[in-house]
């Protein structure tokens, strides 16, 4: 019997993650990868009598793996915010999974757990970009706003360390971020007892949104605009946090950051506006890599060939 912890490699999975094992430690093995590998369950060799945690993936992207490592005989314990489908009713299967726009999975854990470890989740959130949902819990803590900027940074830093095309693009890779932190009670004593993790990330996040800002539109209205960025190492970092950037600056307006990748593809970040939170999982999952959920989703490799029709269609859909 082994036990297995598979979990997006952004800020959320992490933080979800991190607030499980305080509570249950396990010597497991860790399945992850970069933000936007979420089809991960497969690649676990999940065998009989195996203890699976999976951490905010999607379910519809993974059924096939799930459904395989129940029929092996495993035990699984699924938390997320994604779009699900249909959630197999099988003993050895608990799941919870809400897709509401304001919550995300490091939330779900922490009321999973009853509020155990809640900056771990407030730094989730804060990645995830839910910064009214990790401001209301700042709220119920009574945190100062000194303490709750903190950990809006260390969100923001952690989700922003997830993005690139493979884990050589990261500074850190997510399991290597994880056995850093999973042994600190609170962000606020990690950050304290390992200051140069927080620094590297701070630096790179402010390098890269900086030449971010360079960028021109390639189309801007009141309601939507579009970005296009590089085949760049720092472009494919910067662009999930970038597009958070860019939501949090105009709440009234969708915004989709595409960044150029080798093969002449595009890697797509599409935020629904902050004001209506709706519909970005469903213009996504129209092309064959799209996924995500109803604020925030994107494609992971779009066609050179079907890029115009990606742009009238994101532009049709927040008109």
């Amino acid at each position: 019997m082994s036990n297995i912890d598979i979990f997006n490699g952004d800020a959320d999975g992490l933080c979800a993650l991190i607030q499980l094992r305080l509570v249950e430690p396990r010597d497991s093995a860790l399945i992850t990868g970069v933000k936007r590998d979420i089809a991960l369950v497969a690649k676990a060799n999940i065998a009989s009598g195996d203890r699976v945690t999976v951490l905010d993936i999607s379910f519809d992207m993974n059924r096939e793996g799930v459904m395989a490592a129940l029929d092996a005989g495993a035990e699984i314990f699924y938390v997320d915010h994604h779009f699900a489908g249909d959630l197999p009713q099988h003993d050895a299967f608990m799941a919870v999974i809400d897709a509401d726009s304001n919550i995300c999975t490091s939330l779900l854990v922490n009321q999973h757990l009853k509020n155990q470890y809640p900056e771990w989740a407030m730094t989730g959130a804060f990645g995830d970009n839910l910064n009214t949902s990790a401001r209301q819990l700042a709220r119920d803590l009574q945190l100062s706003e000194e303490r709750t900027s903190l950990l809006e940074k260390l969100g923001t830093y952690l989700n922003y360390n997830g993005y690139g095309a493979s884990i050589a693009d990261l500074h850190f890779s997510p399991g290597e971020l994880f056995e850093l932190m999973h042994s600190y009670p609170t962000p606020f004593d990690f950050v304290e007892d390992d200051a140069g993790v927080f620094a590297k990330l701070e630096s790179g996040y402010c390098d890269d949104m900086a030449a971010a800002a360079a960028l021109k539109p390639t189309h801007a209205s009141k309601t939507t605009a579009v970005f296009i960025l590089p085949d760049e190492t720092w472009a494919r970092r910067v662009s999930g946090v970038y597009s958070n950037d860019l939501a949090n600056a105009s709440p009234e307006r969708a915004h989709a950051v595409l960044t150029e990748r080798p093969d002449g593809t595009y890697l797509v970040s599409v935020r629904a506006p902050l004001d209506n939170k709706q519909g970005a999982d469903a213009l996504c999952r129209k092309f064959s890599t799209g996924g995500g959920r109803a604020a925030a989703a994107g494609i992971n490799a779009l066609p050179g060939d079907q890029l115009q029709a990606f742009i009238d269609l994101f532009v049709a859909s927040y008109p």
